[in-house]
């Protein structure tokens, strides 16, 4: 599972907006371009940043998708060409921020967590960063593979009004698509849970205590990636920069609505988690007592029995039941006699 918190870049004594990446890697970031009006589209791959700079000047919406923030040039000649503030690219750099919203003149900067299931079922994240302008969005990922692909499809076919708006809009759908994916990732962790509670009541053993143990750790990182996220649509929503327009308003506020679904969803979810440790002590106890009840009932049966057993176990001479010539089958007798009347006994008082 991804790290509750990340270990932070050494910046000590750096002055503000140094670029110091989270961490150190050889291959290339990946660039993509999706350039777009009403009336046509270009998509393509560029291997150098440098060609991204001529779609600033155009009339038309512009997506720059970067996978990789571990290139310091790049980042560099990005906010040189589009006026970006270098405490902006410092935190770009940085993949440990918490969702946020910072509005400058010329820029929305967004911080987002996007959240997925990798292939062992365990619950990871990433960083993604917007930088909204007149005319362009930029967008930031650790590495390949988003949840971008159903907006990449409704820009490709001209689907809804998403052509014909501008880059506010588009913002709201590549935010309006992680929130979505958040609800598949809940839907996916309450299974778990109910799959949990089921196999507590049956049999809890040390397995299950571990899976809680993750699960409890997931639910807080769900928290920490999902809660400031209200606040980021919240401050959108309200925004009085020129770069958010009106009518995207109205669709900013049902986003707001979902992540209050999705924060309640979440909430429900650790208090399920923390009731399965309940459950899980109640069942260990439970069970518990069941093996001291039969123990105590065994030892019980054989305390009169020992009783007999002891006394005829003595060796003095004027015993005169130890001459009787059924005196042995007559002492295990009176001793099945009275296991019987306690077995009998323990059952009507439903002790057994």
């Amino acid at each position: 599972m991804a790290r509750l918190v990340r270990k932070r870049p050494r910046k000590a004594g750096l002055p503000p907006g140094t670029i110091v990446p989270h961490e150190a890697r050889e291959e290339k970031p990946r660039i993509t371009i999706i350039d777009y009006d009403a009336e046509h589209l270009e998509e393509r791959e560029v291997e150098r940043v440098e060609e991204c700079f001529p779609f600033r000047e155009t009339p038309s919406v512009t997506w720059v998708n970067i996978d990789g923030v571990h290139d310091v040039e790049l980042l560099t000649k990005l906010g040189d060409r589009f006026g970006i503030h270098p405490l902006v690219l410092e935190d770009l750099a940085s993949t440990g921020q918490r969702p946020k919203l910072e509005v400058f003149d010329n820029l929305l900067f967004i911080v987002l967590r996007m959240l997925s299931v990798d292939g062992g079922g365990e619950l990871d994240g990433e960083q993604v960063s917007l930088l909204v302008g007149e005319n362009f969005i930029i967008s930031f990922q650790e590495r390949p593979g988003d949840v971008f692909e159903p907006v990449r499809d409704r820009l490709r076919t001209s689907r809804g009004r998403i052509r014909r708006v501008g880059p506010d809009y588009l913002a709201y759908a590549l935010i309006d698509i992680i929130v979505d994916n958040y609800f598949t990732i809940l839907e996916v962790a309450g299974d778990r849970i109910e799959d949990l509670d089921e196999a507590m009541v049956e049999e809890p053993s040390m397995h299950e205590l571990a899976t809680i143990r993750t699960l409890k750790k997931e639910m807080i990182f769900l928290r920490k990636s999902i809660w400031p996220l209200r606040e980021v649509v919240s401050g959108l929503e309200r925004s009085e920069s020129p770069l958010v327009h009106e009518s995207t308003v109205v669709y900013l506020r049902d986003v707001y609505d979902h992540t209050v679904q999705v924060i309640d969803t979440v909430e429900s979810l650790r208090d399920m988690t923390a009731g399965l440790l309940d459950l899980y002590l109640s069942s260990v106890s439970n069970r518990m007592n069941e093996v001291m009840k039969v123990l105590t009932i065994i030892a019980t049966i054989f305390i009169p029995l020992t009783f007999i057993a002891g006394i005829y176990g003595m060796n003095f001479e004027r015993m005169p039941e130890l001459k009787l010539a059924w005196g042995y089958p007559a002492a295990l007798g009176a001793m099945l006699v009275v296991g019987v009347v306690m077995i009998v006994y323990f059952r009507r008082r439903h002790w057994l």
